[in-house]
């Protein structure tokens, strides 16, 4: 008797699991070492600029830009969000909980200086996906930051920032990621805590 009804549960049990099971996404990036081919899923990331002033609009691009460079995470507009875009005073700066995950505050002092603000916004969340400032002076260079000159308007990551990011977003490196603050002015090295 108990068989039976086993066997009758079991046909709504397979079917549950199979409907809690993820299934592949239609971006999965596919990537192969030494002929082995992995999948790794997209991870989408949703953020909320509805508090970002006159940077929405840049915001929302700078999103598109990050999307149009990485395979492994895609950005998307929505709550609830894995990290919050404000508009300030101050100087552009990210506070990163964990990867993938913070707040970014789009200071309006760099902006008043001349420095580009779609340059700002995806170097500010280039740091949310994971990536530190590199302070090279160099334009190609998104993560350079404000050590580039105040004429740079590239606003795209470089070949090592792209596959920097992918890396934090491909397999396991999802469980890691801890807190950072990011001041990107330009004398925020010698404001940085002693060692």
């Amino acid at each position: 008797m108990r068989l039976s009804r086993f066997l009758r549960a079991l046909p709504a049990l397979v079917l549950g699991l199979v409907l809690l099971s993820p299934l592949p996404s239609a971006h999965a990036g596919v990537s192969g070492v030494s002929g082995v081919s992995t999948v790794s899923a997209v991870r989408v990331l949703r953020y909320d600029a509805s508090r970002a002033a006159e940077f929405r609009t840049v915001v929302d691009q700078a999103a598109q830009v990050w999307n149009a460079s990485v395979t492994n995470v895609r950005l998307v507009a929505g709550t609830p969000a894995d990290f919050t875009v404000l508009a300030d005073n101050g100087w552009p700066r990210t506070s990163r909980t964990s990867l993938g995950r913070g707040t970014i505050w789009m200071g309006r002092e760099a902006t008043s200086e001349g420095y580009y603000p779609l340059r700002i916004a995806t170097h500010e969340i280039g740091h949310i996906l994971g990536l530190p400032d590199r302070r090279t002076g160099l334009c190609s260079d998104l993560m350079s930051g404000s050590s580039a000159p105040v004429s740079c308007t590239n606003a795209n990551p470089s070949a090592a920032e792209r596959s920097a990011v992918n890396a934090n977003f491909a397999g396991s490196a999802l469980l890691g990621g801890s807190g950072a603050l990011f001041v990107d002015r330009p004398d925020a090295a010698s404001l940085a805590p002693a060692a």
